[in-house]
Formats: C-alpha cells, structure tokens, sequence
C-alpha cells in the first residue's frame, strides 16, 4: 500500500505543478502577451493550442490530479467516515480540495471557451465579418476571465494544501 500511496503523491503532485504552471503562464503572461501582440499572438496561441496541443495536455493533469486526490483523500478519511475528515488537517485539505474541484470545473469551462474560438477561426475564411469579430471578442473575454479564476482557485487550493498539516482546530 505504501508504494501505492507514493504513486499516487507523485501524480498529484507533479499533476498539480503541471497544471498550476501551464494555467498560471496562460492566464498571467501568454493571455496578455497574444491580447498585446494580434495576429502573431493568436498565430502563437493557435500553434501551442493546436499542435502542441496544450489544452489537451492541462485537462490530462487537471484530470490525474483530480483522480489521485480523490484516492489519496478516500485512503485518508478511511472512505469519507474517519476522524480525520473533521480535524484540522482534514478541514484544510477539504478546502484545499473544494478549491481544485473549483478550479478544474472553471478549467473545463475556459478550455470550452478554446474549443469554441478555435471552430470560429476554422470558419473564418480572410478577414472576419463584424459579427463574427463580436463573437471572438465575446468569447476572448469569456476565456480570458475563466483561465484567471482557474488560476486563483487553484491559488488558493496550492496554499490550503499546503499548509493543511498543520492546521490545529
């Protein structure tokens, strides 16, 4: 069960970094950076998101991330029915745990926010329309602000985690 245990610390927690980093990068310096530089920016995004595959990469973290701190979290609280659910380490790394289920759902509503600019630009044909800019710009917006709240719920999710041992309640 140790061995066990140990995988599945090193998928979480090398998930985490993973996709803490690549949101944190998104949302606080390529977001501004593509917003700041036009065409070459979304030329630069559409490359990392679409050959490098980028989003699919991050779900893929988020996702393990996710799972194997449901296990870890299940082994911990000896299946949700434990003490240990009710102390302070418990409170905080359910916080913790509230937090990145936040951040993975936000994850998962800016990665639809991709998808759906991504079909937009396919459909584009030239210079886009007016009423196609508005959409792009809608959903830039919309992807924009979700990547940021991912990005500050799984701040908050990264803290409580990690000072969840030491909470005396």
């Amino acid at each position: 069960m140790t061995y066990f245990i140990w995988l599945l610390r090193i998928v979480h927690i090398v998930g985490g970094v993973f996709w803490a980093g690549g949101v944190f990068m998104m949302a606080f310096f390529i977001g501004p950076a593509v917003a700041a530089t036009g065409d070459a920016g979304q030329k630069f995004v559409g490359y990392l998101v679409g050959q490098l595959k980028l989003s699919t990469r991050l779900s893929a973290a988020a996702g393990s991330t996710v799972l194997a701190g449901a296990i870890l979290y299940w082994i911990d609280s000896d299946g949700l029915s434990s003490a240990w659910t009710r102390s302070g380490a418990g409170t905080g790394f359910t916080i913790g745990a509230l937090f990145g289920l936040a951040a993975f759902v936000l994850g998962i509503l800016a990665g639809r926010a991709i998808r759906e600019l991504g079909k937009l630009g396919a459909q584009t044909q030239g210079k886009p329309a007016p009423k196609q800019m508005a959409q792009i710009g809608a959903l830039q917006q919309r992807q924009t602000m979700l990547t940021k709240y991912t990005a500050y719920t799984l701040i908050a999710s990264i803290i409580f985690m990690s000072v969840a041992r030491y909470f005396i309640f």
